[in-house]
């Protein structure tokens, strides 16, 4: 027979070690998660970050033991000086556009899902490749007092190169924990309502300051074609969220298109290439193009050095006038409510709490 007051007397040990609530019950935490940025512009800095990004099988679908010896005896040799020079024409004083953007949107996010007293709601940001990583992001959340994760990836469209590695990144860090927290991870927004119409809100109210040009350009980020013949949704849902905002605009078939950017090697990418338009319609002399990247949540090189500045003096060099880039959401107040709308919607929010409609 145990002793009064063991484990077959129904009553607790007080020498028992305690056992931790479970999850789900107290305080949530938001994980944004970006795809991330070297520390520096300098040819050094980005072969650090190069070198996690490109060895990554969700972005090169190829062998390893074909592809590491190209990118470590090749790839690192040539790109990261030449990448150094692109990320130099955009940085800032505050360093790398896409940090210092995504990081503002954290704040911002955080503080309006924070606003009744006693009822915060702690937000981190963690990069898939660089610093601030995921796992020092997660780190901090549950120092905060989170027990349970709401992870939003800045993604809009779901693509396995972008949404899908943030998930292997986030499993293998809680993988390595003795407690792993309750999470719901939100896979993608694209045809959101409250992010449709802040996109549309963006481009109108630039149109409304610059005049309208001739034609709007959707510009999203490409991946190799092969992807999406494997099953990848990206594709269809770029498009989806191009047509929804330019029925909201009112714009007619004419007035728009949609192209891919960023491509590199030589396989094919999601077509058609945002350069080769941009051209073509610069030899045909158009005067005012509009280019919009929804696919963006925050500018970053892509958007800032890519279309604005390259992109733009192709456009000029063809022979055509003025490339405007409509600026990415950024920490817009109207980006702020959708994302906290979002995770508001997946529990990121205590009991009783509420904020605004437009997630789904």
């Amino acid at each position: 027979m145990p002793p009064e007051g063991g484990a077959a007397s129904g009553r607790p040990d007080p020498d028992a070690p305690s056992v931790p609530a479970l999850a789900g019950a107290g305080v949530p935490g938001v994980l944004l998660v970006n795809l991330g940025t070297p520390e520096a512009p300098t040819a050094a800095a980005l072969r650090r970050y190069l070198a996690e990004f490109l060895a990554d099988p969700r972005v090169v679908e190829l062998p390893r033991w074909l592809w590491l010896p190209v990118l470590h005896g090749i790839v690192l040799r040539v790109r990261p000086a030449r990448s150094a020079e692109m990320y130099a024409r955009i940085w800032t004083p505050e360093g790398s556009p896409l940090l210092a953007n995504s990081a503002a949107l954290a704040r911002a996010l955080e503080s309006r899902l924070s606003r009744s007293p006693g009822n915060a709601v702690p937000v981190e940001l963690g990069m898939r490749y660089g610093q601030p990583g995921i796992d020092a992001a997660v780190a901090k959340l549950l120092e905060r007092g989170a027990d349970r994760l709401v992870v939003l990836p800045l993604y809009p469209q779901y693509s396995a190169s972008t949404t899908g590695s943030a998930f292997d990144r986030l499993a293998a860090v809680l993988c390595a924990r003795r407690r792993v927290p309750g999470m719901t991870f939100i896979d993608g927004y694209h045809d959101a309502p409250g992010y449709i119409a802040a996109v549309a809100a963006s481009i109108r109210e630039f149109r409304a300051a610059h005049g309208k040009g001739e034609r709007l350009l959707f510009s999203f980020h490409g991946v190799p074609a092969r992807m999406v013949e494997q099953g990848d949704p990206y594709l269809a849902q770029c498009r989806r969220t191009a047509s929804l905002v330019a029925r909201e605009l009112g714009l007619a078939d004419d007035e728009w298109e949609v192209a891919f950017q960023s491509r590199v090697g030589t396989q094919k990418w999601l077509t058609p290439y945002t350069d080769e338009l941009i051209e073509a319609w610069g030899r045909q002399g158009m005067q005012k193009l509009d280019v919009v990247c929804p696919g963006f949540a925050v500018d970053c090189l892509e958007t800032l050095e890519e279309v604005r500045l390259r992109y733009g003096e192709l456009f000029e060099r063809t022979g055509g006038g003025e490339l405007r880039y409509v600026p990415a959401l950024n920490d817009r107040a109207d980006h702020v409510e959708i994302l906290a709308a979002l995770v508001a919607a997946h529990g990121a929010l205590p009991e009783g709490r509420a904020t605004g409609d437009g997630a789904r």
